[in-house]
């Protein structure tokens, strides 16, 4: 995988899907920030493996739904490296509940942290990127953005507004040479599907074609495609991940 930059933001990256997109980023050879909000140890077992593999990480804790602190942490990167090539946007909540029962708060926590703060390092991206004429960004999103789900009318709604987002952004940004692209993965297997029962997994297995849940892994090598040189010619798309689920 080519890349022309020289390091990467990936939010909420302590764990789970994040913590894999760094990984892969970094034995591509971005120096990647690792960011957390409450995960410390994790966020550093994730640096330590990364440098123990030969690459390059630094742990940056924040949280993503603090608009200061996420202005503060680029800045930081800046004064660091002197850039910021790549921001992935993954960082998230859900706090699920049936619509009818759901309170304002419940609905507005969720929009904070998924689709404010992706709108906050979006907006900061584009002011340094642009500077240099360079960059990419890939949002993490999800199937749900697209489809809905009983239960998570706050979490859907962040998703599929991050989806419309990113083309936003993408069309005010072009002309400044960066990329704003966005994934929805499916039901991929982390330690929260970890935790079903095998019958609750089969029925999830059922309603996917290709009768399997996704890797973690397959969500970063589709995150590192977008980012990369390979897909310079790609911005505003919405790349499904998630087995044929919602094609």
């Amino acid at each position: 995988m080519k890349f022309t930059g020289k390091n990467v933001l990936v939010t909420g990256s302590s764990r789970g899907i994040g913590a894999q997109i760094a990984k892969t980023l970094a034995g591509y050879g971005l120096k990647v920030w690792i960011n957390y909000r409450s995960g410390e140890a994790e966020a550093k077992a994730v640096q330590e493996e990364i440098v123990n593999a030969g690459g390059k990480a630094e742990v940056i804790g924040f949280d993503v739904s603090d608009e200061s602190a996420f202005v503060d942490a680029i800045k930081q990167i800046i004064s660091t490296d002197g850039e910021l090539s790549y921001l992935v946007n993954n960082a998230g909540i859900t706090k699920d509940g049936l619509a009818m029962r759901m309170k304002s708060e419940q609905f507005m926590a969720v929009i904070e942290a998924n689709l404010k703060s992706t709108f906050i390092g979006c907006r900061e991206a584009l002011k340094v990127m642009r500077k240099k004429r360079f960059g990419s960004v890939v949002n993490i999103a999800s199937i749900v953005g697209e489809t809905g789900n009983a239960g998570q009318t706050n979490y859907s709604a962040s998703k599929g507004g991050t989806i419309a987002m990113t083309k936003s952004f993408a069309i005010e940004s072009a002309s400044s040479g960066i990329r704003y692209n966005s994934i929805t993965p499916g039901f991929i297997a982390t330690e929260m599907t970890d935790v079903l029962k095998d019958e609750v997994k089969d029925a999830f297995v059922s309603k996917i074609p290709m009768g399997r849940f996704g890797e973690p892994s397959e969500v970063a090598e589709a995150t590192a495609f977008l980012l990369s040189d390979h897909s310079s010619y790609i911005t505003g798309e919405t790349l499904k991940v998630n087995g044929g689920m919602f094609m």
